[in-house]
């Protein structure tokens, strides 16, 4: 019985439980990157974000607009 069977469950082959099993850093390697994988991202994002123009940013508006209730069609011109 080793610490990595409950593998199986998630229909891990027998071979991959044993190799877990047998080399345990694999999995936590496997999880270091992961980490480092979604920690870049993160990064990225923000650096979109911050660097982002005035006019690129999308404002929330608090007020309604005016036009939202009247069906959407605009006035005739005359």
């Amino acid at each position: 019985m080793g610490q990595f069977d409950w593998f199986g469950s998630i229909r891990a082959t027998p071979q991959a439980v044993a190799v877990l099993n047998d080399q345990p850093i694999l999995f936590t390697i496997l999880i270091i990157v992961l980490i480092a994988i979604i920690l870049q991202v993160v990064l990225l994002w923000y650096i979109h974000f911050a660097t982002l123009k005035p006019e690129q940013k999308v404002k929330k508006d608090k007020k309604p607009k005016k036009d939202a209730g009247k069906g959407g069609k605009p006035p005739a011109q005359r």
